[in-house]
This record gives C-alpha cells, sequence and structure tokens, in this order.
C-alpha cells in the first residue's frame, strides 16, 4: 500500500512539475527522510509550485514566507505581545509553525534573519524569550535562493548550508514540457488546481518510520564512509564531509530504497543521492549552483569493492 501511495505522489506532483520526475523524486526523497530541501535556481523555475505541490500531495500544512533583506526574524518565529486585559504577555506564533515552511528567496534577507532558522531546522523548536515552543510533526523547510550573481542576496553560511539534507536544482523545462506550460496557459487552466491530498500526516510520518526498517550492510556503509573520507583528504575538496553529512547520505539512500520498492540499500541507491546531499556542503558558498563537480568527481574516485 505504501508503495502504491508514494507512486501516486510522485505521479501527481510531476503533472504539475513537468519533465522533473527526478527531482520530484529527490525532493520527495528528502522529505520522506526528515530532511530540509534547498532548491537554487533562477527566478521563474517552478521551485514554489515543486514545493506546493509537495505539500498538497502529502496533505500537509504550507505556509510561505516572502524573505526580503527588511525581514526580522520575528516576522518567522513569533513575538510576545502585552495583553492589557490579563496583564499578561501572549505568544503569538509565527508563519514557522506549520509542516511545511517555503522560505521564498531565503538569500534576499539578512544574515541574522537566515540564522532564525537554525534552531527550528535543528531542534524543530523555537525560543522566544526564553520560553521554548515545539514546532508541529513533520516539520519541513523548503527554501528557494536566487543564484549570488543576482543583486541583492546574500549567501548562506556554511553552517545553515549544512542543515539541509539536500539541494536540488530543476533547470529549464525540455520543449515539450514547456509546450504544455504554454497549452495550460493558453487555456486558463492551472495543472495545480487539481492536486488534492492523497494521504494523511499518519501515513507520512508511518512511511518515515518505515525508512528505519531498510536494512545497509557493512559494505555498503564501508562504501559511504570512503566516499567521506575521500573529501577530507583531498585538498581541491574545498569543504570536507562532515559526519552529519554521512548521516545524510545514509538516511537520504534508505529513503530512496524504499521509494523504488526495494527493503535494502544497493551502490546504485548511494550514487542516485550523493550529489543532492554532497555538493552543497563540498563547494564554496561563492561556488556556481550548477555545478556537481566535486561530488561527481568523489563517485569517480571510489570504487564501490573498496579501491580506488
Amino acid at each position: 500500500m505504501s508503495h502504491v501511495l508514494i507512486s501516486q505522489v510522485i505521479q501527481k506532483v510531476s503533472q504539475v512539475v513537468l519533465g522533473k520526475e527526478d527531482q520530484v523524486r529527490l525532493s520527495l526523497t528528502c522529505l520522506l527522510a526528515k530532511g530540509h530541501l534547498l532548491i537554487e535556481d533562477l527566478p521563474g523555475m517552478g521551485k514554489t509550485t515543486l514545493s506546493h505541490a509537495l505539500a498538497d500531495a502529502l496533505g500537509l500544512n504550507y505556509k510561505r514566507i516572502q524573505f526580503t533583506n527588511d525581514l526580522l526574524p520575528s516576522d518567522i518565529l513569533g513575538t510576545n505581545i502585552y495583553n492589557r486585559d490579563s496583564r499578561q504577555f501572549e505568544f503569538h506564533p509565527g508563519p514557522i509553525f506549520t509542516n511545511v515552511l517555503l522560505a521564498d528567496e531565503i538569500n534576499r534577507a539578512s544574515p541574522k534573519t537566515q540564522s532564525a532558522l537554525l534552531e527550528a531546522m535543528e531542534e524543530k523548536q523555537v525560543t522566544i524569550d526564553g520560553v521554548t515552543h515545539q514546532l508541529p510533526e513533520p516539520f519541513f523547510v523548503i527554501a528557494t535562493q536566487n543564484p549570488l550573481s543576482q543583486s541583492g542576496t546574500n549567501p548562506l553560511p556554511e553552517s545553515q548550508m549544512d542543515r539541509f539534507l539536500m539541494q536540488i536544482s530543476l533547470g529549464f523545462p525540455s520543449m515539450d514540457a514547456e509546450k504544455e506550460m504554454l497549452k495550460d496557459s493558453a487555456h486558463l487552466t492551472s495543472r495545480h488546481d487539481g492536486i488534492e491530498n492523497l494521504m494523511t500526516v499518519q501515513e507520512m510520518l508511518n512511511l518515515q518510520q518505515k525508512v528505519h526498517d531498510i536494512t545497509v550492510s557493512d559494505a555498503l556503509l564501508d562504501y559511504i564512509l570512503r566516499l567521506v573520507q575521500h573529501s577530507r583528504t583531498q585538498e581541491q575538496h574545498l569543504n570536507p564531509l562532515s559526519p552529519r553529512a554521512s548521516k545524510a547520505i545514509l538516511a537520504a539512500a534508505k529513503t530512496w530504497a524504499m521509494i523504488s520498492e526495494r527493503d535494502f540499500v544497493t551502490p546504485d541507491d548511494v550514487q542516485k543521492i550523493f550529489t543532492s546531499v554532497a555538493e552543497h556542503r563540498i563547494r564554496d558558498i561563492h561556488y556556481d549552483v550548477k555545478s556537481s563537480a566535486h561530488s561527481t568527481k568523489i563517485l569517480k574516485s571510489i570504487d564501490v569493492l573498496g579501491t580506488s
């Protein structure tokens, strides 16, 4: 039954984001692995459409924040407001209290505002005036950002980049896919209007729990460790992969295996998700987002059987 639900989600979202089934599968993998997703690309590529369609298909509450240079942390987290009648401060939660938060154009906000998401992404909670407030379960951040070459952008620090389990880029659609979009536009229709809830929140939580049942052999763990270790010993890699990255690779590979209707992880699962999990952690924050040179080089350098 779970495989049917997953296939339905991929199919429905792919009908909205045309010609991008690989990116849809990676995005779903990220969310089912309890991670956060960063989508970086030019404006107008469908980043917002993808995130909204995923939230709808998974039956999750969805809120969007447009990040700007004057956005304050309290605009995201919420604030305490004095109530004259009760003579007490009352907490008014911000839009972060949702299942799926779209942080749209996150790198247009100041570094201080960007950092307001760090505790929420790591601990699934926020602290206001010394009081901790738990976020809903599940809680995902899907952030979009424009290329750093565009004006008015502030690069995300490495500490925040590391909080994102995956980073993907949509890229331009094929001519056939773009033609279908134009046909929809000509008929004043929207494919997004047809996305219905395909599962309940509890069903999604069950899928996340099912990831833990995916088996991983010692040989497969050794393969992941060799990939990570290679990034730490080669000088040309700008930032080595951390133990958090190792855990992220494993979680994503197990989830990809589950989506692929298997109860065990193969080296191909690791290779499918490796670039999306590793590249944004390895490269310098000013490096070209379109490149996957570092992670691709690591994959080519490390043999599955243990030889380089």
